[in-house]
């Protein structure tokens, strides 16, 4: 019954159905990394993604232009279930589908960017195309999944792991269209610093912070949901927290926060344990 409660609170965040049988074929497949994969380990913990997603999300509405295409062209603000949602499936099928199931949602979703042009607040011109925007959401993305994952999962990994992930993931953004990527942890944290000056904390960006920290929900799936967000908003950097205008937040509460992501988590991972890496491996080994 618990589980049954679980998994409806994540559907009430992200969406989603039953169980993921789409993964479960073709028999053999290893799909673009692999079971062996960095990408196969730091991508499988429903809680650390959703954290470093929604601190990946605040960092991309930082950059007017990045922000523009999403507030010009999505429903982002009136169905953020349904970004998340389309986000994880993006992820999820490109780390653990079938190669034709990955190949697929790239070209679906280059398709899609071809078609997201405008102008940004201040009225300078955009494409969902330009290598430099692409870069700085892969950059934020992989460095918020992999900072959450080291602060919430119990498993280490070696400074070799953390730069083999950044190398594969390298492989998914040359394919959305980046350029130049780095492949290691250092390297991509300089490179998101790189963007610094082209930051703006506006109304804009105001406005999805406070809808992130506000995330719509039920009742029942608030108290959880509320404590997803508040460590995705710890996930960001330190130099973040002055551009936002919020106080970096201390030892304490940091450690506050940890604890009681941990305590949900045991319940959490237990109810999602088939989920879509499961069925993937599955697949992969019949």
């Amino acid at each position: 019954m618990l589980d049954d409660l679980i998994r409806k609170t994540i559907r009430e965040m992200v969406g989603g159905g039953g169980p993921p049988v789409a993964f479960l074929t073709p028999k053999g497949d290893r799909g673009l990394f692999g079971p062996e994969s960095v990408a196969w380990k730091v991508h499988a913990d429903f809680i650390s993604m959703m954290i470093g997603g929604i601190s990946s999300l605040i960092l991309q509405a930082l950059h007017p232009q990045a922000l523009a295409g999403v507030w010009d062209h999505s429903s982002f603000r009136q169905d953020l279930k349904g970004r998340l949602g389309r986000t994880a499936f993006f992820i999820a099928a490109t780390t653990y589908g079938s190669v034709e199931m990955a190949n697929n949602i790239i070209e679906k979703v280059n398709q899609i960017h071809t078609k997201i042009t405008g102008f940004d607040e201040f009225g300078k011109p955009y494409s969902a195309t330009d290598p430099h925007l692409l870069s700085w959401v892969h950059l934020t993305e992989t460095y918020s999944f992999m900072g959450s994952f080291e602060d919430y999962r119990h498993e280490k990994l070696s400074a070799q792991d953390k730069d083999q992930y950044f190398l594969e993931m390298s492989f998914i953004g040359k394919r959305m269209g980046t350029s130049d990527l780095p492949v290691t942890y250092q390297s991509t944290s300089e490179a998101i610093k790189s963007y610094i000056p082209e930051l703006y904390f506006g109304e804009r960006a105001r406005s999805i912070v406070h809808l992130l920290e506000n995330f719509p929900s039920n009742l029942t799936a608030k108290p959880f949901i509320k404590l997803i967000s508040r460590a995705g908003m710890m996930n960001l950097p330190d130099w973040a927290f002055p551009l936002i205008q919020r106080p970096t937040p201390s030892y304490i509460e940091r450690l506050a926060v940890k604890k009681s992501i941990n305590f949900i988590a045991i319940p959490v991972r237990e109810a999602l344990k088939d989920g879509v890496a499961a069925h993937s491996l599955r697949r992969v080994y019949g």
